[in-house]
Order: C-alpha cells, then structure tokens, then sequence
C-alpha cells in the first residue's frame, strides 16, 4: 500500500514537472534583454537615439513589404496614359466579378449607385453632385482610366489604394466594367478558361510609401 502511494506521488510530480516544460523558450535567461525588446513610446524622448526622438523617419529608399510601383504619374497626362494602354491583367470570371461586387458595393456604390448610374445614397441625399453614368458617352471609361481614378483618387473622391490591393482594384474594374456593358445594353465580357493571365499579388499599397502623397492631388475633372 505504501508502495502504491508513493508510486502514485512520484508519477504525479512527473507529470507536473513535463506538463510544466515550453519547448518554445530556454529554461534559464541569463540575458533578459536579448529575448524581450525594449518598450519605447512613439513621441518619447530617448538618448539613445541621435535626435533624442524615437518617432524617425524611415532610410530613404524604404517601401513598404509588398509594396510594387505604379508607373503613370498623378497628372492629366498620366491619366491619359493609363486610360489609353493600361489593362486588366485578372482573366474576366464569374469568380472575379462576384468579388468585384462585394468591393464595389463596400467603396463604390454609396456615390455611383448600384447600377453605375451616379445616383448613390449621397447623391440622393444632395452630400455630393456631379457623379456621371457609367454609360457617359463622353468620359468612355477604360479599364485603365478606372484603375487610376482608383489609384490615385479625383475630384471628391479620395484614394483607395490602401484600403484595397492591386488584385481588388482589378476585380472593382472587372465588375465596374460590367455595369457600363449593362448601361450600354451589351454582353459584359466573360474569358474562356485558355489563354488565362497571370494574377497580380494580394497585397495593398500603404499611402506612406513614395507616391503616397501624390494620391492626394487631383488629377483632372473626370470622375471614377
């Protein structure tokens, strides 16, 4: 009986001593400061940094980590450019355009409506004027010039470049070119599954990186 108990006891304290064990860290920190950082608050004056304040610039050249360059300027010019040779490198499916209008719905449709007619909830609602039919004959929206009003912003509309990636933009164009084929009475294009185009990466352009603060300059008077 004596035995079992102990026994018992033993296996206990075992069990203990192993469930106890993270293999993720060492069992003894001789140097603290090498495993845990420390804290510095954004705006506090430190000595340990050459002007005294931890907020710092970041090295010229840096760019935010999957942050991929957009080579048409914040210009009449630049918008004239992509309007004319930009195009879609998403193949046009239905998986694309469903995506497309989720996003449209989430940024687009509060100003241009849910038919792409310009008549949004703030439209409606005398917040803002002006918003052209997708249909406009006069703007004759591209793929590129949809692309860049996203990019950059125009007129009262700002940019989405943060809050949507490349491939988002991309599926907002596909859907927001289907509108226009709607307006327009045609057959919104669909892609046979040969020949498919690459697809652009997924991640989103931070407004801090070089070309950010282009993003809130008008362009022209055209609106997205």
């Amino acid at each position: 009986m004596k035995n079992t108990i102990k026994i018992l006891a033993l296996a206990i304290l075992v069990s203990s001593i192993v469930s106890c064990k993270n293999e993720k860290s060492p069992n003894y920190v001789f140097m603290p400061n090498m495993y845990e950082s420390v804290g510095y608050e954004t705006y506090g004056d430190y000595e340990i940094f050459e002007d005294g304040q931890e907020a710092m610039l970041p090295v010229e050249g840096t760019v935010p980590r999957g942050w991929m360059p957009y080579d048409y300027e914040n210009s009449p010019a630049g918008y004239k450019q992509a309007k004319d040779s930009l195009k879609n490198p998403l193949r046009y499916t239905e998986e694309n355009l469903e995506k497309g209008k989720e996003l449209y719905t989430i940024y687009c449709a509060i100003c241009h409506g849910d038919k792409g007619k310009g008549k949004g909830t703030l439209v409606k609602r005398d917040k803002i004027l002006g918003v052209p039919s997708y249909d406009d004959i006069g703007r004759a929206i591209t793929e590129g010039s949809i692309y860049h009003v996203m990019y950059y912003g125009i007129n009262s509309m700002g940019s989405y470049a943060s809050q949507t990636s490349e491939h988002e933009r991309w599926q907002i164009v596909q859907y927001v070119q289907k509108l226009k084929a709607d307006l327009e009475g045609k057959t919104p294009r669909l892609d046979k599954e040969e020949g498919k185009k690459p697809e652009v990466h997924e991640e989103k352009v931070a407004l801090h990186d070089a070309s950010a603060e282009d993003h809130k300059k008008p362009a022209q008077e055209v609106h997205h």
